[in-house]
């Protein structure tokens, strides 16, 4: 009996002990992924701004809109261009990382990644068009080459998010004895799931975008330069930015409709709900110790009035489902609640912001405001950070969830990982100095008057912009 219990218990030591190149596949696709979707957020959001601007020019007539578009074109290329390296720099960790994932599921996912492909490299040449169409195009045609760039801009993204929708609710495809039979690609693409995960990260990104961009005039105004370039620079992606933070909490929580069916202990998580309780309340804060929740604060009835839409239906809880398949609670948990509690502030502050604006009182003369608006976006940063995490390590611990455990999707090469890893430490912390450095660099100019800063390798232009 003894020896029974001993090897039971082996029996389940091994199976408990995580392949040693986990952590560093895991670390390497959180750095990677977590630096890269800040600059996928100005891809999806900031041609429209710019779009809009522009637009303002040419109507108006007005030299300050369009040199602000003109500007934040330029601002634009930057970016794009630090994150192609980015971007394609995780198209490769999906194979090399994940093997058991692509190996066997790549025809599946094959389809959504070809035309994010195409639709990078659209937005690429389109914005070329539009950089060196300044002087060079009729204004009202110019204009019309952000469009391109926006509409590719969001394939894109759809694409990814459609991916990891999956990721969430695998379809597409049947299991024939260990084997991928009947692929549906386009399943894939038009998952019902993908078009909601889609509207929350796309709202997600005006927000993190429009709140960094007015954050930047922000800081120049409480600086001194409180003149019409600095005011509309402000207000134009704030706008954006107030309406995807009045916008996000609807579509968050369409998204969580029917989450207790499709991943009950990502709910739980959400919720540190440790047991099944009706109705739930919700908790505020707190941490799970020992199986007990500790420091929250509860709130009866609202945990099952907003996760589950009924004043008394219990949320699941974590001792409903098997202990191999709870996720990292308090983690999960801590990040949910961050990304709520910033978009909850973002979007009180917004309402705030132009609701005194109807009552004639303008919060630009007021310095505090000022300083929150400054700190708006990384704000909006964190928010869009923590639901990653919430979302990423929620699904835990499956990679496609119901599916294909991440410990089996993970390649072996530990070694090699963590030298990759820290080799892109390096390289991404050196991309975000040499992208500070460029920008500071071209807003220095600008302030000193140097007003059409050249593009690298265009000819000499003397024209303005055509009518």
């Amino acid at each position: 009996m003894l020896t029974t219990d001993v090897v039971t218990a082996l029996s389940r030591l091994v199976t408990e002990v995580e392949p040693p190149g986990l952590l560093p596949a895991r670390e390497q696709m959180a750095l990677s992924l977590g630096w890269h979707i800040v600059l996928a957020c100005f891809g999806v959001a900031f041609p429209a701004m710019i779009f809009v601007m522009h637009l303002r020019g040419i109507r108006r007539d007005d030299p300050v809109a369009l040199g602000l578009a003109r500007r934040w074109a330029k601002v634009s290329a930057v970016l794009f261009a630090i994150g192609a390296v980015s971007g394609t720099v995780l198209s490769f960790e999906m194979g090399l990382l994940w093997p058991g994932l692509m190996g066997t599921y790549g025809d599946v996912l094959g389809l959504p990644f070809a035309f994010e492909g195409l639709a990078f490299f659209l937005e690429a040449i389109f914005l070329g068009i539009y950089l060196y169409g300044w002087g060079r195009m009729p204004g009202r045609r110019h204009v019309l080459m952000v469009l391109p760039m926006a509409i590719t801009g969001i394939i894109g993204a759809y694409c990814v998010l459609a991916v990891n929708a999956w990721m969430n609710v695998p379809t597409g495809f049947r299991l024939v004895d260990g084997e991928v039979t009947d692929v549906q690609p386009w399943a894939v693409l038009f998952n019902r799931h993908a078009f909601l995960q889609f509207a929350h990260m796309w709202v997600g990104a005006y927000m993190l975008t429009g709140f960094s961009v007015a954050g930047v005039y922000a800081v120049g105004m409480l600086r001194g330069r409180r003149d019409a370039h600095h005011r509309l620079g402000f207000l134009v992606p704030f706008v954006f930015a107030s309406i995807a933070a009045v916008t996000q909490p609807f579509v968050g929580h369409v998204l969580g409709f029917g989450l207790d069916e499709r991943q009950p202990a990502k709910l739980a998580a959400f919720e540190l709900a440790e047991t099944t309780e009706s109705p739930s309340p919700l908790r505020l804060g707190g941490i799970l110790v020992d199986g007990e929740v500790k420091g929250s604060i509860d709130i009866p009835y609202l945990g099952s009035l907003i996760a589950m839409n009924s004043p008394d239906k219990p949320v699941p809880g974590l001792d409903a489902i098997p202990e191999e398949d709870h996720p990292p609670v308090n983690l999960t948990h801590l990040a949910f609640q961050t990304m709520i509690g910033i978009g909850t502030l973002l979007a009180a502050a917004v309402v705030w912001f132009w609701f005194q604006r109807r009552r004639g009182r303008d919060l630009l003369e007021r310095r505090w405001f000022l300083r929150f608006a400054a700190a708006a976006g990384p704000l909006a940063v964190i928010a869009l950070e923590a639901g990653w995490i919430a979302t990423e390590v929620g699904r835990q611990p499956w990679i496609v969830y119901d599916v294909l455990r991440t410990t089996d999707a993970v390649g072996d090469y530990t070694a090699a990982l963590w030298w990759l890893l820290g080799i892109s430490t390096v390289v991404y912390t050196a991309m975000t100095v040499g992208a500070v450095v460029v920008l500071r660099s071209m807003a220095r100019r600008w302030r000193a008057g140097d007003a059409d800063l050249p593009s690298p390798y265009a000819p000499a232009v003397t024209a303005g912009e055509g009518a």
